[in-house]
């Protein structure tokens, strides 16, 4: 009983998709009807990053990064075989298969319905989610589908770290292929921010309080006291942004489902280019599953995040990146489903678990 009670996913996780939908029409109608909110919001800035917004991400990526234990980073040597699928995909494959996938619907499929100016913008923010692989919520994945806890952190962690010297020349280039201009100094502060100031914070308290208080009070009682502040934090922050965005909304509503196809292509695509790349190299299904969820899902709060500091609260890009926030719970619940329907597909469980 207690078995599958640990397994289930949070209340506020699993209908994240409705929450962000009603945040959208809050927001959209304090635009409409109360602009003075975003208005009084929009005065605080810094080197054209939004105060308010900063300190919503931050309350939403701390808790992540402290779930992430760095020191699981020196067993990389061991079963190797599911890292280089995660990493293979994460990085050489995914940021380009959003790239040509998200070029080819708002270029060429939607090319009558949204304007290629806006459809550029649409791309900026489809390239920033498909540059950020997922480094938080992969742990719910990865427990519904009965994952290798241990390993899904060896996964994250690296991930997490490469993502600090690799997302922003991928960025860089696919926004320059887009021809969208993005300054360094902008990019290289978004990362500081938004990656580097919240996984430094996060180690340095993990490690503080695992010396002081021991391991199982930090994992069993400190971190559960978090468990709600990612959400919170990230519906306020949809709240403000979408005040912003109301006139884009409320002039093209129905670009919101013309976002979602590429995005959701995009998913199935990778989670199927990992999965059966695992298969193929005859990894347990407790590794291929999270390896799957990996790529297919996305660091949306650090996409989110770095599309607001580069393009503004009201960016088309911005919102772009909020789609993929609106899609992505219900699409990986499917995927869930899947896997767990797949599993005689691999051996049961790793012959080498990670500790």
């Amino acid at each position: 009983m207690n078995k599958e009670k640990k397994l289930e996913i949070g209340f506020f996780q699993k209908y994240l998709t409705v929450w962000v939908a009603l945040c959208m029409i809050a927001g959209v109608l304090i635009g409409k009807f109360i602009p003075s909110v975003p208005s009084f919001f929009s005065q605080f800035e810094y080197a054209n990053v939004s105060i308010p917004t900063a300190i919503l991400i931050w309350v939403m990526i701390y808790p992540m990064m402290m779930k992430v234990n760095f020191e699981s980073v020196k067993n990389v040597g061991k079963n190797p075989k599911g890292l280089y699928v995660t990493w293979v995909v994460n990085w050489f494959i995914k940021p380009f298969t959003m790239f040509a996938i998200a070029s080819f619907f708002f270029y060429v499929v939607f090319k009558g319905l949204i304007p290629a100016e806006l459809g550029k913008e649409y791309l900026a923010g489809a390239v920033l989610l498909g540059a950020a692989p997922c480094t938080a919520m992969v742990f719910v994945w990865s427990q519904l589908t009965k994952g290798n806890p241990a390993y899904t952190v060896v996964q994250v962690a690296t991930n997490d770290l490469i993502i600090l010297v690799a997302f922003i020349p991928i960025v860089k280039f696919l926004l320059g292929v887009s021809k969208v201009t993005v300054p360094w100094d902008t990019l290289v502060l978004s990362v500081v921010l938004f990656v580097v100031v919240p996984l430094t914070a996060g180690v340095l308290t993990r490690m503080h309080i695992s010396k002081k208080k021991g391991v199982e009070y930090f994992e069993k009682q400190f971190l559960p006291k978090f468990d709600n502040a990612t959400i919170v934090g990230l519906l306020l922050m949809l709240v403000l942004l979408f005040s912003f965005q109301g006139e884009v909304i409320l002039n093209n509503p129905y670009h919101i489902l013309l976002i979602a196809v590429p995005l959701t292509i995009q998913t199935f695509l990778i989670f199927f280019i990992a999965y059966i790349a695992a298969r193929v190299l005859k990894l347990p299904h407790d590794i291929a599953a999270p390896a799957g969820m990996i790529g297919a899902s996305n660091f949306f709060e650090l996409a989110v995040a770095v599309a607001i500091a580069l393009f503004g609260m009201d960016s088309p890009a911005a919102l772009a990146t909020v789609v993929g926030v609106l899609t992505e719970v219900p699409i990986m619940l499917l995927l869930v489903k899947i896997a767990n329907n797949t599993t005689s597909w691999f051996p049961k469980s790793s012959i080498e678990k990670i500790k």
